[in-house]
């Protein structure tokens, strides 16, 4: 994976953490809670503005924190927008995922792909290799097999 997608992969993840309207409760490191792994809560019915891409990923270790992106890709192979993002944390199982987006942001003619790693205690383990996404409608991708990173 470039340098340049691991930033555009991280920066989307630190908008994700960022934009919670939860207050933080202030604690101390040992009233702080196990981290547990979690699911995605259900997002609801569709709006009738999105459109949705889901699945299964496979090949997730238990604990792993995975980090979905649908990336406009230029010719040279680097992120250039980003138009949906979701994190999870692996449960060791088949890890059902959704990723909703905007079909009007979706550039028509440009190379769009879903790409996706995994981490562990702040280090790559896995990788999503990139799936082209065609076009802007709801669709199954299946069940997606993560690889170890070389």
């Amino acid at each position: 994976m470039h340098p340049r997608a691991l930033v555009v992969l991280c920066c989307a993840a630190l908008l994700a953490a960022c934009g919670s309207d939860r207050p933080k409760s202030e604690q101390t490191p040992a009233q702080a809670p196990a981290k547990v792994a979690r699911k995605s809560p259900p997002l609801g019915p569709l709006p009738a503005y999105q459109r949705e891409l889901s699945g299964t990923l496979l090949d997730i270790p238990a604990g792993a924190d995975v980090e979905l992106a649908l990336l406009v890709i230029d010719e040279r192979g680097r992120p250039q927008q980003l138009l949906a993002s979701n994190t999870l944390t692996g449960t060791g199982q088949a890890l059902p995922y959704q990723l909703r987006f905007n079909p009007e942001a979706f550039p028509a003619g440009a190379r769009v792909e879903l790409r996706g790693r995994a981490s562990r205690s702040g280090q790559l383990i896995l990788h999503l290799p990139p799936q082209r996404i065609a076009q802007a409608q709801t669709q199954a991708t299946g069940p997606l097999h993560f690889e170890k990173v070389p």
